[in-house]
């Protein structure tokens, strides 16, 4: 039985906080079968760049905007942009501390031999969280059996009850689309992830925050990394104000990590 549920759409190279909702969860669900946002988060993220956010896109095939994320293809020439990208990342970190270990992971899931956007994210984010030994459970939404359900909530509380769930845990923009007394209905408690403010040494000054899951590993090592996994709160017990310093962190291959987080600690 599973106690917490976390659900989310297949994101390529997402936040930090995308990965520590994976770690604070007993089981999470990719969404897969949601509809393709354009303006969304699925192909595209932020990286440092000449010390400012950058845009990267994983160009897609044009299609009709009403399909699924998992209905949606990487454009036919994509094997030509995959190596711009590759580059583009090794010049704007190339410098950082821990790029001669995580380079060659980017570069083997931008060339991952996958055109289905859904499944190269997916991709993606498994083997991100195998780097960072997050060993929750991830599973697809298309593959379980949920019948026509009549709207969103209606849809997380069938995923709920397909594994026994008691809470669902959402990032707190999810408070204008749940009715955390409809799921008490249904015996569901809702409670409302928030990522607490991280700061750690880039380049330079000032901080650039909320960029790519990539920019997290250049500058932290795997155990840093495993500690800003528990840094956030979930609604009733607010986040600490003070950001989080982590470029003064011993780099102890022993560290252990208190608390529910599904993390495997070597």
């Amino acid at each position: 039985m599973a106690r917490t549920l976390a659900v989310m759409q297949p994101y390529l190279f997402p936040y930090l906080g995308y990965f520590q909702l994976i770690a604070a969860a007993d089981v999470f669900v990719l969404g897969d079968d949601l509809q393709y946002v354009r303006s969304g988060w699925v192909n595209r993220n932020r990286i440092l760049h000449n010390g400012a956010a950058r845009l990267i896109s994983f160009p897609l095939k044009k299609d009709r905007f009403q399909l699924q994320i998992n209905q949606r293809q990487l454009c036919e020439h994509f094997s030509d942009e995959a190596p711009r990208l590759i580059d583009l990342l090794a010049e704007s970190y190339r410098e950082a501390p821990y790029f001669a270990q995580v380079m060659p992971l980017l570069e083997r899931l931008i060339r991952f031999p996958q055109q289905n956007i859904a499944l190269y994210a997916e991709h993606a984010i498994r083997e991100m969280c195998a780097y960072l030994h997050i060993v929750t459970p991830i599973l697809r939404s298309s593959d379980l059996i949920l019948g026509s359900a009549a709207d969103k909530q209606e849809r997380i509380i069938r995923i709920a009850h397909t594994f026994e769930a008691t809470t669902f845990i959402t990032p707190e923009g999810g408070s204008v689309l749940y009715d955390r007394d409809h799921f008490a209905r249904n015996g569901l408690l809702v409670r409302f992830f928030r990522m607490n403010p991280v700061v750690y040494r880039q380049f330079r000054q000032p901080f650039v925050a909320n960029l790519s899951i990539i920019d997290v590993l250049m500058f932290n090592c795997v155990e840093q990394v495993q500690q800003l996994l528990t840094e956030y709160g979930l609604d009733k017990n607010p986040p600490c104000a003070r950001p989080v310093m982590m470029h003064g962190l011993a780099q102890k291959p022993d560290v252990v990590l208190t608390g529910s987080h599904r993390i495997a600690v070597e």
